[in-house]
């Protein structure tokens, strides 16, 4: 009889760390691994990080403080508890994690975790286990099949990154660009839907740059959009999206399976991070304000109710007001559902943490500050356009409110179900409702049948 243990794996940064996670629970079920809710109680506790600004490297120190007290509290009990830091911060501060938190037992970066088995042996000898570096083979090729994640899954395709922009530590600590074979996308996309999954988000860090080889051994390679249509072929996936997007890798194919591909949801993450031609070459973004308005108007031509999300970064240095003033005049032409902004955060390593000219806090600060509430105005326009619409939605869990379940519209709003569960609804389902409010980061809708009419 396995020997089971209780597993914590807490998660900060992107999509692609989500996935990350459920993975590595995967590689340590047959450990006797069982994920829990409670670092405190746990055998072992992963922090998978992320690196991609200074505060959320600081959080992850702040956290292994904690989590030392707890380890020397079961020490006392005569219980064990492993510490793990995997993902980018563990990748870009190996030696730096280990020097300020001695009682980390492994460090691993997001490419080992696949070596997850082997270092739980060798932690469990005494050992203080670092990996750090890029295995040449490709760890998909040695994990289990996934063990699930619910209604609404992301699967991984494309890892690491080419680009090389100036701020991003993405290609230090993910490596270079990695695709998938495309059949290996498509087998794990049906064991997502065998074990429930209705809805999958296709994952990289430029996702739309995918080249996985093709599946009938010729060796060509498939884009990011002939893989959507395979994907078609999975009987039981309803909804696809994917993210997250460059906009010089906007091909054809892609654009054309926004218009045709019915299960390819009308919604975009397609970053700029600046509306200034002299910050994007400073960032070394490869393409020009004039480029990007060009993808966004054909991709609206090809489909009209495209919602559109973006990141922005303020106060790059050099950034002057009518940069600024730029970004926000693009903001104003585009219009966007969502988006995610931030002051630049210098990243050790990076090309940009040298440069002069770094903007004052408090002028980064005050700038952020009007680019988000011209972005929080967008999205409340959003959603309040959405009253009386009528659109299904993805049910993923119970809401805090009595009788309230939340989900996903098609344009990845979230969306509260007043009355799903006196409708009967159940999570997985897949309902019509009809929109009755909306605020800057949700809508409120009704249902418009029950369960027995979806059935």
């Amino acid at each position: 009889m396995t020997n089971h243990k209780k597993l914590h794996v807490q998660t900060w940064g992107c999509q692609m760390n989500v996935y990350d996670s459920s993975r590595m629970k995967d590689v340590l079920a047959p450990l006797g691994y069982q994920a829990c809710d409670n670092a405190a109680d746990a055998d072992m506790v992963i922090l998978n990080t992320c690196h991609i600004r200074e505060k959320a490297a600081e959080k992850i120190y702040s956290e292994l403080g904690r989590l030392r007290k707890h380890k020397d509290a079961l020490a006392k009990d005569g219980r064990h508890m492993v510490i793990a830091v995997a993902g980018c911060v563990a990748q870009a501060e190996g030696a730096e994690v280990r020097r300020r938190a001695p009682w980390v037992d492994m460090v691993f970066g997001p490419q080992a975790y696949h070596q997850l088995p082997d270092m739980v042996r060798e932690a469990a000898r005494g050992a203080r286990v670092v990996k750090t570096d890029f295995p040449p083979e490709p760890k998909f090729d040695a994990l289990p099949k996934s063990g699930g994640q619910g209604p609404a899954a992301f699967l991984t395709v494309q890892e690491g990154c080419d680009k090389f922009c100036t701020f991003c530590v993405v290609p230090y600590t993910r490596g270079a660009e990695y695709s998938r074979p495309s059949a290996d996308v498509i087998a794990e996309a049906r064991d997502l839907v065998a074990l429930g999954a209705r809805e999958i988000t296709l994952l990289g860090q430029n996702v739309n740059a995918y080249h996985g080889d093709a599946p009938d051994g010729s060796g060509q390679a498939w884009s990011l959009g002939r893989l959507i249509e395979g994907l078609t072929d999975v009987e039981g996936l309803a909804r696809l999206r994917y993210t997250t997007s460059h906009p010089l890798d906007m091909d054809e194919d892609l654009i054309a399976a926004h218009r045709d591909i019915d299960i390819l949801m009308p919604y975009l993450h397609l970053p700029v991070q600046s509306g200034s031609d002299r910050i994007l070459e400073a960032m070394n973004r490869r393409h020009k304000v004039a480029d990007y308005r060009r993808v966004v108007d054909v991709l609206r031509a090809s489909r009209p109710d495209i919602a559109l999300s973006c990141d922005f970064i303020v106060g790059f240095p050099g950034e002057t007001d009518q940069d600024f003033e730029d970004t926000l005049a693009l903001v104003r032409d585009v219009g966007y559902a969502s988006a995610y902004s931030f002051k630049y955060s210098p990243r050790p390593g990076t090309t940009a943490a040298s440069s002069d000219g770094h903007v004052p806090e408090p002028v980064k600060a005050e700038r952020l500050a009007i680019l988000q509430d011209l972005l929080t105005e967008q999205a409340t326009d959003f959603n309040r356009q959405s009253i009386g619409a009528q659109f299904d939605v993805l049910i993923e869990r119970v809401g805090k409110r009595e009788g309230q379940m939340l989900g996903r519209s098609p344009y990845n709003q979230a969306v509260y179900v007043d009355g799903g569960v006196d409708a009967g609804f159940a999570i997985g389902d897949l309902v019509k409702v009809r929109v009755k409010s909306g605020y800057a980061n949700s809508v409120a809708a009704e249902p418009l049948n029950s369960a027995s009419d979806t059935a």
